[in-house]
């Protein structure tokens, strides 16, 4: 058996196989996956490592005994349930490949991923997504032969998923297992699709191996720290956090299914670490903000206090000074006394490592954390990069407001149209093609055209300006970043999400949607009554003067280009049902502009 030792050693050998077999040896009786089951949802079922180690490795048989093998891609449309997760690691002991794809695709997204990967099985969840996949079993153009459903009761006609646990496991079989090499595909990662249709990123065991290394030099956690495994699969981020980081940490992932949910599982499992797209980050301080703007003068005072004591030692930290000792003192007193106790009413007064990614992140949410001590190191990578390329740390330093410095896995440079480009170790392999071959997207020298705008300052920290084809262009041609406005606009606690429309116009305008958690606790601390609902709220004068005036203050911050002349204030989130938002909870900037296309022409009628 293979010992940490001796993967580390050889870096560039791992694989995920290799991982987890270490894991069962070192590691037997950690625990390593827990879920809370449908028909017993108020309790945790926990594997081992050596339980995980066996599990998959019946599971892999039940696939070969499907006809799965090496090679092959395995499509898997699923929430964050132990099916899901096992087969990833079955599939891979296999030396197959599999490829979430997002519980919100459309059809059209889906028919376009199974023809891309050329794959003859999916594993579905249960009638709702066979629904969406028959279909496809009798098209021309798409070798799908077989559904493998994951929910008992449900398979109708299809193969059911504990079948495949009753396959024998020979020895002979298990001799093939585990024999995957580092440059084979370890999974493909469909992009999300903001800008056309999805494509198929191609990422190899070494790719992923060489950036989880370079993420644990920059991160400092406890040993087998936990993880709430809360973002899709089709996700890069959650298959790093969520399934490669832990095999390589031999950590602790709970799962949770339902997103909605994530506030209590964290209440409940009160992690180490936690993870949070921007809208994450942005909706968890909308519901502080609005406990706090209802508590007594006094009170809110004390936590007042407390913050600008936090706010100091972290910018103290910031800085890359050491607090002095007085400075520690004070800040140690409201941590146990205040800040503590609010948390642990989230959940997260274990907190060492917090992160963002995905994104811009508002520098305000970042700083209202900040407030209580959390620092959220923010991120920034590609699906293409295998995630992470630049990181702010807790132990190398941060800057606020920045994504942070390059991981050791890569190097950036600024082009002289301020594109982001990057190139190193952990980079995908390329596009899959129809035909299973590969298109590098990397140039000569190897250098990937990010598509992201941004500078680096003198301490070689990231700033991000724009998507580069989401900047937009007056009538008059200046370049408007539509991101740096539309944080200033969120600064508000009314204002939930905005975006802003302009190109080839002489002036920008603005959507804005009413936060759902902060406009109803806005309106009782200010007299309005609020038991119309967010439609009421959004029509109602006193409500509308105070957007107003946030979008005074947010265009004064702004230069007269980038200022925001009109705006429709709207009632109804945008989230990934509506299409509005990618099931990671960035905008579709195309969607919204359709949809709101009679809105968005009448604020530039007289």
């Amino acid at each position: 058996m293979t010992s940490t030792a001796d993967l580390l050693s050889a870096p560039a050998d791992l694989t995920l196989p290799r991982l987890l077999a270490r894991n069962a040896e070192e590691y037997p009786e950690l625990p390593g996956l827990s879920w809370k089951p449908a028909d017993d949802p108020e309790n945790w079922t926990t594997f081992t490592w050596a339980q995980i180690h066996e599990h998959t490795r019946h599971l892999a048989a039940g696939y070969a005994a499907l006809g799965v093998g090496r090679g092959d891609h395995v499509l898997m449309m699923m929430s964050n349930r132990p099916e899901h997760w096992l087969s990833d690691l079955a599939l891979v002991r296999l030396g197959a490949v599999p490829v979430s794809v997002y519980g919100t695709a459309a059809p059209e997204q889906i028919t376009h991923i199974a023809r891309n990967c050329r794959a003859r099985i999916a594993v579905v969840e249960g009638t709702a997504q066979t629904a969406v996949w028959e279909p496809l079993l009798a098209d021309a153009d798409t070798p799908l032969e077989r559904l493998v459903v994951a929910e008992p009761g449900q398979e109708g006609s299809h193969f059911p998923y504990a079948a495949l646990l009753r396959e024998p496991v020979s020895d002979e079989f298990a001799k093939e297992l585990d024999t995957a090499r580092s440059d084979d595909p370890l999974t493909v990662v469909y992009t999300s699709g903001t800008t056309g249709e999805p494509k198929g990123v191609v990422l190899t065991h070494r790719q992923v191996m060489s950036n989880a290394l370079a993420l644990d030099a920059v991160v400092e956690l406890p040993p087998h720290v936990e993880h709430i495994c809360y973002l899709p699969f089709a996700h890069i981020a959650e298959r790093m956090l969520g399934i490669y980081l832990p095999c390589h940490r031999a950590s602790h992932v709970y799962l949770c299914a339902d997103p909605t949910a994530v506030a209590a599982v964290v209440r409940e499992v009160r992690p180490a670490q936690f993870f949070g797209v921007p809208r994450i980050w942005e909706k968890l301080s909308a519901a502080v903000r609005a406990v706090l703007s209802l508590m007594p003068a006094e009170q809110r005072d004390v936590i007042d206090q407390a913050f600008e004591v936090a706010r100091e030692h972290v910018a103290c930290r910031e800085r890359g000074e050491t607090p002095s000792a007085e400075l520690e003192e004070r800040y140690a007193r409201v941590r146990k006394d205040v800040l503590l106790p609010m948390l642990a009413a989230g959940g997260l007064d274990r907190v060492t490592w917090s992160a963002s990614a995905s994104a811009p992140m508002s520098v305000d949410v970042v700083r209202f954390w900040a407030g209580f001590g959390v620092v959220i190191m923010d991120a920034w990578g590609l699906t293409e990069t295998t995630g992470v390329t630049t990181s702010n740390s807790p132990k190398l330093g941060f800057r606020l407001g920045s994504v942070g410095r390059p991981v050791e896995s890569v190097e950036v440079r600024i082009a002289d149209d301020g594109e982001i480009m990057v190139r190193g170790t952990s980079l995908f392999s390329g596009y899959l093609q129809p035909d299973g071959s590969v298109h590098s997207a990397l140039d000569e020298d190897g250098w990937l055209a990010t598509g992201d705008i941004g500078r680096t300052d003198e301490d070689g920290y990231l700033w991000l300006t724009d998507r580069k084809k989401e900047m937009i262009i007056t009538s008059t041609g200046k370049n408007v970043s539509p991101a740096l406005v539309e944080n200033a606009l969120k600064e508000h606690p009314l204002i939930g999400q905005a975006m802003v429309h302009g190109d080839n116009r002489s002036y920008l305008v603005a959507l804005l949607v009413l936060d759902p958690e902060a406009a109803p606790a806005w309106a009782a601390a200010n007299g309005v009554d609020a038991e119309g609902g967010p439609a009421a709220l959004a029509e109602h004068p006193t409500v509308r003067a105070e957007v107003d005036r946030a979008v005074a203050a947010a265009n004064s911050r702004l230069n007269r280009t980038e200022q925001v002349k009109r705006y429709e204030l709207l009632a109804e989130e945008w989230g990934p049902a509506g299409g509005e938002l990618t099931p990671s909870l960035k905008m579709r900037r195309r969607v919204i502009r359709e949809k709101y296309a009679d809105a968005l022409t009448g604020l530039y009628q007289d």
